[in-house]
């Protein structure tokens, strides 16, 4: 099970992923792309990561734009989860 990251743990984090933006208990990244379709391919891969790890980003889909929002419910907060998942997106 995930646990609670400090916000000592939260801030190095942070370094790892430094596109990614923080919001309290969550963090976001914005991605823009060529279009709709260019959209929905990178939601898809997502999809997939994310299934693979069980641990699911609020997706936000604006016709290029495409909002990616992570934080683990069921410990309130921030997880190694959920940098792990923003990493293997950026990757």
């Amino acid at each position: 099970m995930a646990k609670l990251l400090t916000e000592k743990e939260v801030v190095e984090q942070l370094k790892k992923v430094p596109r990614w933006g923080r919001h309290g208990a969550e963090i976001s990244r914005l991605y823009t792309f060529s279009g709709f379709v260019a959209a929905m391919a990178f939601v898809n891969h997502v999809a997939d990561l994310a299934e693979t790890m069980d641990h699911h980003p609020d997706i936000l889909i604006q016709y290029k734009k495409v909002k990616l929002t992570l934080s683990t419910h069921s410990v309130g907060g921030l997880s190694d989860l959920d940098f792990t998942l923003a990493q293997k997106i950026d990757a």
